[in-house]
């Protein structure tokens, strides 16, 4: 089957597509690869390599993908086509022409679309879906994944990634599309798709977009500060590093920080859009020899801090001097708890901390966060896994008005200060970042410093996160198998420590070790969850778009040494358990 696929694109591609499949016409491993499967579209939208092939980025399957996007908008009626789609896209191989793409095939079907004029990070699209008033919203990226990876996320009218039932409808329009080739749309040359204007018609439903909307994006920003007083004073003596990582966040992070007369040092070996990142050999600001230039720059320049933002900027990444002056890279965790203790502290200083306060973050996000939120009087909520349901939310207490929403994070270095947007934005945490270390600062105090104080106030946290990827064509289903294995075994300890309960978010149900169960109230979602005592926990759960088992460790002791060799024997002990 896949032997007649490749065939039939061969045939049907032009003359230059066509020299990229000769090179692997003889290679029949290559072209099982490219053409057994159709690439996965879900609630995270889709993502994998570019190239030719149904199990790759290209210009057919995402033209196939945003034809049933467009009969999804057409089932809702004229009203949905004509609030459209607004169409944003980084810096990565071909988002540009992928995002023209998308444009192409709206026109054909008659739905209204906004079009940025360059590169922009998610958080912005995610705005612009609202502020446009538009149905849906296309980001194209593959967020901090390898240079070789696209992606294509979308969002629902609230500016969150789209709800998995609106998801469900789109896939079904995408899956009667048996043939990409048939997929019709109006073309739009790339010498017609100018950069640097803004509100000028392509045809009669490409609209491009840009300042204007952007201005409206960093006042919304502007307004989520905290310490204006400090910025205005200290502002222009910060010596802070910012690398973009050759992502979209060059732009907007930078005008902000000038805006408001933050002095910022920009690596300007990064500076530069780079659709292969030469300077780094991942984009992920998780990394530390992604960000070592940074520090290279922070070391030459006597910095006290170092921020990364990757390819979309919806991820933020930070080095700060210890106790000996060193860079040191902070987790996700601690950014986002560090983060969360300065809203925490100077909106109660400033008499803005609502009574009815709260913290959304993820079921696999730090426990060290709820601990000190309700210390704080702030409430927690803890949601699955993906920045949507965190948007959730937020648009859940807009309507109702039973609580606030303060701050909401995930473990893997993303955050949304605000409800401008409804997906992570290190756009803000950026400028609040540098904002609380100027705060800190004048308290005779530091990031690090602060940290150190936060873990002898609730116990120093170690995480230890990998994860386990299943290579191939049969990875997905290895994966499934070793979760289904998971599910038969029945577990009371593990590492030395006792397990309270497992979690089966699949089933629905925690079985508790005294012989309870009790219903669990979030979705249905393919994670086993086991926790520990003290609100420690492990949790493990596939990736929503590539073969990856995620495995989160997260457990506290009285000093750093205790919980770092404490994690890493549960680690080992977690993958022992999924090898048996």
């Amino acid at each position: 089957m896949f032997k007649a696929t490749f065939e039939h694109w061969y045939r049907n591609v032009n003359d230059v597509e066509r020299a990229e499949l000769d090179l692997i016409k003889n290679d029949e491993n290559e072209i099982k690869e490219r053409f057994s499967l159709n690439l996965a579209f879900g609630t995270a939208g889709m993502r994998g390599e570019v190239g030719l092939g149904t199990y790759r980025m290209n210009t057919y399957t995402v033209k196939r993908a945003t034809a049933g996007v467009a009969e999804y908008l057409k089932s809702l009626g004229k009203e949905a086509m004509a609030r459209g789609v607004v169409v944003a896209y980084d810096t990565r191989r071909c988002s540009r022409e992928f995002a023209l793409n998308v444009a192409e095939v709206l026109t054909y079907n008659g739905v209204k679309c906004y079009l940025f004029e360059d590169v922009r990070p998610v958080p912005m699209c995610s705005y612009s879906v609202r502020a446009l008033g538009a149905e849906v919203g296309v980001m194209i990226t593959a967020s901090h994944n390898p240079k070789e990876y696209n992606g294509y996320k979308v969002y629902g009218p609230d500016g969150a990634q789209m709800s998995p039932e609106s998801t469900k409808k789109v896939v079904e329009y995408i899956e009667k599309i048996t043939d990409p080739f048939t997929v019709q749309s109006t073309p739009i040359a790339m010498s017609d798709f100018p950069k640097g204007v803004d509100g000028v018609k392509l045809n009669d439903c490409v609209t491009i977009v840009g300042k204007s909307v952007d201005e409206g994006y960093f006042d919304a920003l502007e307004k989520l500060l905290l310490s204006k007083d400090i910025i205005a004073t200290r502002g222009k003596d910060i010596k802070l590093v910012y690398t973009p990582i050759h992502g979209a966040g060059y732009y907007p992070v930078t005008t902000m920080f000038r805006r408001l007369g933050i002095n910022a040092t920009v690596v300007e070996e990064q500076a530069n859009p780079d659709t292969e990142f030469s300077t780094v050999r991942v984009p992920n600001p998780e990394n530390a020899d992604t960000l070592s230039m940074g520090v290279a720059l922070g070391n030459k320049i006597g910095a006290d801090v170092v921020l990364g933002t990757d390819p979309d900027s919806d991820r933020l990444g930070v080095a700060v001097r210890d106790d000996n002056g060193e860079f040191v890279l902070l987790t996700g965790n601690q950014i986002g708890v560090l983060l969360l203790d300065y809203i925490v502290t100077k909106r109660a200083e400033n008499g803005t901390l609502p009574r009815n306060g709260a913290l959304v973050k993820t079921i696999v996000t730090s426990t060290l966060a709820d601990r000190f939120a309700t210390s704080r009087g702030v409430t927690v909520f803890n949601v699955l896994t993906g920045f949507k349901f965190i948007g959730e939310k937020i648009k859940e207490w807009e309507e109702s008005g039973e609580y606030e929403y303060l701050f909401g994070f995930e473990e893997s270095y993303g955050s949304l200060s605000g409800t401008h947007a409804r997906d992570k934005d290190a756009v803000i945490a950026s400028v609040l970042f540098a904002e609380m270390l100027m705060y800190l600062e004048s308290k005779g105090s530091g990031v690090y410093k602060r940290l150190q104080e936060l873990f002898e106030e609730f116990g120093y946290y170690s995480e230890n996160n990998t994860s386990i990827t299943y290579k191939g064509l049969s990875g997905m289903s290895d994966m499934k198998r070793v979760m289904d294995n998971l599910r038969l075994k029945t577990i009371l300890e593990i590492g030395g420590e006792k397990v309270l309960g497992v979690s089966d978010y699949l089933s629905g149900k925690t079985k508790w070790a005294c012989g309870t169960e009790e219903a669990i109230t979030l979705p249905k979602s393919d994670v086993i969850y086991l926790t520990l005592e003290d609100g420690q926990f492990i949790c493990i759960r596939p990736s929503g778009t590539e073969p990856k088992l995620k495995i989160y460790v997260l457990i506290f002791a009285s000093t750093k040494e205790d919980a770092t060799a404490k994690s890493a024997k549960l680690m080992q002990a977690v993958k022992e358990l999924l090898e048996d």
